[in-house]
């Protein structure tokens, strides 16, 4: 890497654009004087590369990404866990038995499901459908999914049945730049991909950011002094909400009827749906006023009719047990007002993660095929098996989506054997403490990880894999376009590609069909396999995109690519899309209107700008680290007064799932009847100790958002070395 390498940044969807140079190098910045490192790896700065999604802006996260390069805790051979408990360095030969001698016996002892396979959204394209492949036919498992599940599944549920096709946002993200008005559900930008608020700023200037967040977020301070507003609904009430927006786009005359008459169905069901929900009912639901109700229904009204109007959700709405359907309730709201396939209007939803996208196209997902194929279609199992070369008979079934498949761990008739790739689930899963009891009861479990994870910590093996700046490959950023990761160093010895691991493995376990440890040759038949299927990649190769040319799927070969889905119509048989009545399930109706627990709080769970998903990368970033070293519960200062609790003081935060130990912080963003708590962080401060494993019945999207905890003052009796975050605690007199 003479002269840099252009590639992205390994975090959020958003995949701003960056550059990898030497440090020292003619035009670069000076390198750190500091950071010693034990591995022998060049010091690479970080730049900003002019991008539409970032312009050459980086966040925080960004501009330190390559300070993991370098890390003295980096995994640089396999570890093998001794009766001790303790990890030992072990050869690849031995590491490679081991796995090959654990998936035979569980097999032969148990059956074929009982191996089971976890993916990551932060996989690259070809890692996540070589991965797939490699579950069905050498592992000959349909026990695979992926932690996407927890992020992006409600919305695709949602997207797939209004629409046809799920892809994050149907047009390029600089569409939203000549918004007059933006209406944001569940969302904080500003703190998750701090670059997007730019394609922001033109609604904030016209007076058209609309939030809605429980929390005062900084996205929802964004609209302060531009003439936007903030909508801060009861926890739980989201879908309540959207269906009393949608009432008054009705009743007021404002729907778009010509676009609902030529490019929709289900029009006369959903008006009988939306009867119940007039502003003033849905005030006393949500405690948002019914003036600004319709105030928002209004202004999308008129920001659609002027050619400018944009509805854009995120996790925030959609980590429920009605997750799906509150992501169906944005989308019917969407084409009442006439967005989606609209020149210069739309809808769309925020991947999460870097490969959010990509990762959930190709094959991890319980019941998916690559190029967004049903595993159950008899015609894309008829077409995977001719890519493949195989019986369509030995491509497994569907299997279990994430939370029934960890749940399922160490069961008698549950995956006793686990690979673990890209997630870190004994953080990152709801009732987090029950995920790792399952892990502690597996027969084996292998994770592959830069670093020791606390879910690699509970391996029996652990593989050291490339980083980031370490491979080549593709990933597909929130706008559906495909991107080039480029390699800007060698690895440390003793590292492998997940490609090498998949395809070693798979001749060991006499796999059929072909398995590469060459990126380019895997895409190479992703895009075979992705041929004809929804999410289309043949189009697209290595070559065009090292041009830099805009790769929008589905690409069909000879095509242009799709920067714009819905302008010709959509992907059901009728070009139409369907809407589908919903209203707020019995479930949901009870987390709402939860007086039954005296003294509970809901509690909300969600980012750091700091940080990043289970923090197993940005807590080990010193200057991140720094910044935010800890979680902090955020309470109302009115709540916290109630419970004499001050400013700073630890805090014991429980429900019946666990509890949490972490200090209090008071803030005037957060609801008198809610809590909110980073979910970045393990131990006794992992937030998801308390959440709730209970799932959307479409998506299997967990409850994540409105848990029912109570909140006690705590006093450390106990404090482990070099942290200020107590042991043990005991309730305060």
């Amino acid at each position: 890497m003479p002269n840099g390498a252009d590639t992205h940044c390994p975090y959020c969807a958003l995949q701003c654009a960056m550059t990898l140079t030497p440090a020292n190098q003619p035009g670069s910045a000076p390198a750190p004087a500091a950071a010693p490192a034990s591995l022998a790896v060049p010091v690479l700065d970080v730049s900003g590369r002019d991008f539409p999604t970032n312009r050459g802006g980086l966040c925080r996260k960004g501009w330190t990404s390559a300070s993991l390069l370098r890390h003295n805790g980096r995994v640089t051979e396999p570890m093998l866990k001794g009766s001790d408990g303790v990890h030992q360095p072990i050869s690849w030969d031995q590491a490679l038995m081991l796995i090959t001698a654990a998936v035979k016996d569980t097999q032969k002892q148990y059956g074929m499901d009982a191996v089971g396979v976890f993916g990551g959204g932060g996989l690259t394209n070809e890692k996540a459908y070589l991965l797939g492949k490699f579950a069905r036919l050498a592992l000959r498992t349909s026990r695979i999914d992926y932690n996407g599940r927890f992020c992006m599944s409600s919305a695709a549920a949602a997207g797939n049945r209004a629409f046809g096709v799920d892809r994050g946002l149907p047009f390029p993200v600089q569409d939203l730049d000549s918004a007059s008005v933006i209406l944001m559900l569940g969302s904080n930008v500003a703190e998750t991909m701090p670059p997007f608020v730019q394609h922001l700023q033109g609604a904030r200037d016209a007076g058209g950011l609309i939030v809605v967040d429980p929390r005062r977020s900084a996205t929802a301070a964004f609209t302060a002094d531009g003439g936007g507003f903030h909508l801060q609904p009861t926890p739980g009430t989201d879908l309540a909400l959207l269906l009393g927006i949608s009432h008054v786009v009705v009743h007021e005359g404002l729907a778009d009827t010509e676009y609902l008459r030529t490019r929709t169905s289900g029009y006369d069901a959903l008006i009988r749906s939306l009867n119940a929900f007039w502003p003033e009912r849905v005030q006393s639901i949500t405690g948002v006023p019914a003036t600004l109700i319709r105030e928002t229904a209004r202004r999308l009204a008129h920001g659609a009719r002027t050619g400018g109007a944009y509805i854009l959700s995120g996790r925030g709405v959609e980590q429920h047990v009605d997750g799906t359907d509150t992501a169906t309730a944005a989308i019917n709201l969407s084409l009442l007002l006439g967005l989606p396939g609209s020149a210069r209007s739309g809808y769309g939803t925020l991947t999460g993660q870097g490969n959010g996208q990509g990762g959930r196209e190709h094959g991890q997902k319980s019941d998916q095929l690559p190029g967004y194929r049903k595993i159950t279609d008899p015609a894309a199992r008829a077409h995977m098996a001719k890519v493949w070369n195989v019986d369509e008979s030995l491509i497994p079934g569907p299997g279990l989506p994430a939370v029934q498949l960890l749940q399922s761990l160490g069961q008698p008739d549950g995956v006793r054997c686990l690979f673990v790739h890209g997630a870190n689930v004994a953080v990152s899963a709801p009732d987090a403490s029950a995920v790792v009891d399952g892990l502690r009861s597996l027969d084996f479990l292998v994770v592959c990880d830069f670093f020791m994870s606390e879910t690699a910590v509970e391996a029996d093996l652990v593989l050291p894999v490339t980083q980031w700046a370490e491979e080549e490959g593709t990933l597909t950023n929130l706008e559906g376009r495909v991107l080039r990761r480029r390699k800007a160093l060698t690895p440390p010895p003793g590292v492998r590609s997940e490609l090498w691991l998949m395809a070693r493995l798979a001749e060991l376990l006499d796999a059929p069909s072909t398995f590469s440890d060459d990126p380019e040759t895997v895409f190479e038949e992703l895009r075979l396999a992705s041929a004809g299927g929804l999410a289309d990649y043949s189009g697209i190769d290595y070559a065009m995109l090292d041009r830099g040319e805009a790769a929008y799927w589905p690409y069909p070969a000879g095509s242009q690519g799709t920067p714009r889905l819905f302008a010709d119509g959509f992907a059901h048989a009728d070009g139409r899309a369907v809407l589908v009545p919903v209203t707020p399930s019995k479930r949901a109706r009870r987390s709402f209107a939860n007086a039954a627990a005296p003294g509970s709080l809901a509690l909300a769970t969600g980012r750091l700008l700091e940080h990043y998903q289970s923090g197993t990368q940005t807590r080990r970033v010193a200057e991140l680290a720094a910044s935010q070293p800890e979680a902090r519960l955020l309470i109302h200062p009115a709540t916290a007064a109630a419970r004499n609790i001050a400013d700073g003081e630890f805090v014991a935060v429980s429900n019946e799932r666990g509890e949490v130990v972490c200090r209090a912080e008071l803030s005037n963003t957060v609801r008198t009847d809610t809590v909110f708590l980073p979910f970045h962080f393990p131990g006794q401060e992992n937030a998801n100790r308390l959440t709730e494993a209970a799932t959307d019945p479409i998506s299997g999207m967990p409850e994540f958002k409105t848990s029912r905890v109570w909140v006690r003052q705590a006093i450390p009796v106990a404090l482990p070395t070099g942290a200020g975050l107590p042991l043990h605690v005991k309730e305060a007199s």
